[in-house]
């Protein structure tokens, strides 16, 4: 049965939280560690759709859904850094988790915890997938992830498409820097749609979207938060798309395979967030690829 619990854990610079998800009648034998998506502006930890949570946690994968601060109030040096922050977290406090999902109160009090971590996966899904394949290429934790699940997303390793406006987003009623007053000026995580939502189409349209997420020479955007530098990943890669993704281009998916050569799913699809239609046979084969692709690469690094 799927169930779901909230920690708290430790954050610098605003309450921060992870939410949990897992199966009571599955031992887990491996965490996925998930990051939202949102353009760094808008978005929740708890966006995951209930046939992913199940299709996972049945499979025994324990699922734990980060929070991270939103841009514009933090930029994408503070955003990295605490995506990293909780992944370490993971790996040198895994008894903390490992508490939360177990299976009965009774087990959890004679059973003693694992002294290491379980093997642990990246999972993101748009800005989410960005964070997790620049956290990876970092390759600075103690314990390397057994493999990145990158849902439509993006290394900036194409010109252009990122600082011009979107002509699809344009192509909506037109939004002005007034939306930037109604969200909050301190540091938050959660983004609700009715008030972040339009700041992202504020940043396509206008073709403003690294000005509000990033500060800084532009010399160094490129050496530190795209993948134009990183010329291979500790891990194993699994990268879906859509061949009409209206904010992230199909080219920039195809130099993301060029590149790194990852297992590869994509979808002739017109939306960018495709697999948010679950009833649709693509989420289903989506799905399938990702146990099929999670289940091989554990067994390799076991």
């Amino acid at each position: 049965m799927l169930q779901s619990t909230e920690i708290s854990i430790p954050g610098k610079f605003y309450e921060k939280h992870a939410t949990l998800y897992f199966d009571t009648d599955h031992k887990p034998k491996a965490c996925i560690l998930y990051f939202h998506g949102g353009g760094l502006l808008y978005g929740t930890r708890t966006d995951l759709p209930e046939f992913h949570l199940t299709s996972m946690t049945e499979a025994g994968y324990c699922i734990i859904a980060f929070d991270y601060p939103l841009a514009p109030s933090a930029k994408l040096d503070l955003i990295l850094d605490d995506v990293c922050a909780s992944i370490n977290h993971y790996i040198e406090d895994f008894s903390s988790y490992y508490a939360a999902f177990t299976e009965t109160p009774s087990e959890s009090q004679t059973a003693p915890a694992p002294t290491k971590a379980l093997p642990y996966f990246l999972w993101g899904r748009s800005a989410g997938a960005y964070l997790s394949l620049l956290a990876g290429a970092c390759g600075k934790f103690a314990k390397k992830p057994a493999g990145i699940l990158s849902y439509y997303g993006y290394g900036f390793l194409c010109d252009g498409w990122f600082m011009t406006p979107s002509n699809y987003y344009c192509a909506l009623p037109s939004v002005n820097e007034s939306a930037l007053g109604a969200i909050p000026s301190g540091i938050h995580a959660a983004g609700d749609l009715n008030t972040h939502y339009s700041v992202y189409v504020y940043a396509r349209q206008t073709g403003k979207w690294i000005d509000l997420i990033y500060a800084g020479r532009q010399k160094f955007f490129y050496l530190d938060y795209t993948l134009r530098t990183c010329e291979k990943f500790p891990c194993p890669l699994f990268c879906a798309h859509s061949t009409g993704d209206t904010d992230v281009p199909y080219s920039e998916f195809l130099e993301l395979c060029n590149k790194y050569q990852p297992q590869r799913f994509v979808a002739s699809h017109n939306m960018h967030d495709f697999d948010r239609d679950t009833k649709n046979p693509v989420t289903m084969r989506l799905m399938e690829a990702t146990l099929k692709f999670l289940d091989l690469k554990l067994d390799r690094y076991n």
